[in-house]
């Protein structure tokens, strides 16, 4: 069976793209005839989805995230609600606040109200349990994050290189006490940025010379775990500036942390790019502060389209093998890390 994503690779564009020209979006007439022109030539018919879907028990779909007033989520929210209208579908959203108890009624929820399917960005790597859901056989997507063990489809981007990227980059702008303020731990997204972090630091370390026996050490002294939010941002960063040989940048594993970290930052008088600063995830006033912020830049909207094009597929009935999409991010360089004084 034809899907979505089959469509996007075809014509060369994103499945939100995809997505757009047949929900009546926004879309330059030259996309929307190449996107046209390859569901034609691959014999993809949108409301065949549709037709199936009036077969299933349920016209309900169940996106599950752990925070929704992050602005990543509300636009990967966004991306799953307008690739589901194609279909009539609806999404009930549920926030789980990153706890695991929450996250588990709502999945019961879902099972007990014969949901078409879940689209879920898990609150833990470890502990997140979707057998109950598989065992009944509700299709199931994971979404920015994969459960450990679990045997869904799942859309994520390549974290821990884009933090490697990132750090690289602070490297390069000529910093040269890197901190990172990562997320919770046991939350995929975090160890993978953090793991990029690493290996961009230590090899910047061992580049100068710095002993193998003291890079370790010299790496974890700049590490603070916090919980994605303004308020551990904030304390973090703090933490960071009171060390005796504090930072002189720091790469934040989160738009909301970053939020808290500029906050500690002009408390203590310090501000970009004298004190480098890169953010995990755009934010709409990145470029409209000054100094204006570096960032990596995550497709938060083509991760729910994709996310919700796997799932309504499943409902649908395709039998294929199990699918994971790596989306790319981008580091977008703005004023925040031109280099220090």
């Amino acid at each position: 069976m034809t899907t979505i994503n089959d469509v996007a690779k075809a014509a060369g564009v994103s499945p939100a793209t995809v997505s757009r020209v047949f929900n009546g979006g926004r879309v330059t007439p030259e996309r929307a005839e190449r996107v046209r022109r390859a569901a034609t030539e691959l014999g993809f018919a949108p409301n065949r989805v549709a037709r199936s879907l009036r077969t299933q028990r349920g016209s309900v779909i169940g996106l599950v995230i752990p925070d929704i007033e992050n602005p990543f989520f509300t636009s990967l929210a966004r991306g799953v609600e307008d690739a589901a209208q194609q279909t009539n579908l609806s999404v009930v959203l549920c926030n789980s606040d990153g706890n695991i108890d929450k996250e588990r009624h709502y999945l019961d929820i879902a099972l007990a109200e014969q949901m078409a399917g879940v689209v879920v960005a898990a609150a833990s790597r470890a502990r997140t349990d979707l057998s109950a859901l598989m065992t009944r056989g509700m299709p199931v997507v994971a979404v920015d994050r994969r459960p450990r063990g679990a045997s869904v489809d799942a859309v994520l981007v390549d974290n821990q290189h884009a933090g490697e990227v990132a750090t690289e980059h602070l490297v390069a702008s000529g910093y040269r006490r890197i901190a990172c303020i990562t997320g919770p731990r046991g939350v995929s997204t975090a160890e993978d940025r953090l793991a990029g972090y690493r290996g961009g630091l230590r090899d910047a370390l061992l580049a100068r010379s710095v002993p193998v026996a003291e890079v370790e050490e010299l790496v974890d002294s700049y590490i603070r775990y916090a919980d994605f939010r303004v308020e551990g941002g904030h304390a973090a960063m703090a933490d960071l500036l009171a060390l005796p040989d504090p930072p002189d940048a720091v790469f934040v594993a989160n738009n909301l942390m970053t939020v808290g970290a500029l906050q500690a930052l002009r408390q203590s008088a310090l501000a970009p790019p004298s004190f480098g600063v890169l953010s995990f995830g755009d934010v709409p006033w990145a470029g409209l502060v000054r100094p204006s912020l570096t960032t990596v830049e995550l497709p938060s909207y083509d991760l729910g389209v994709t996310a919700a094009g796997l799932l309504l597929d499943r409902i649908a009935g395709r039998t294929a093998p199990l699918q994971t999409v790596v989306l790319r991010t981008a580091l977008r360089v703005r004023e925040s890390t031109a280099g220090p004084s």
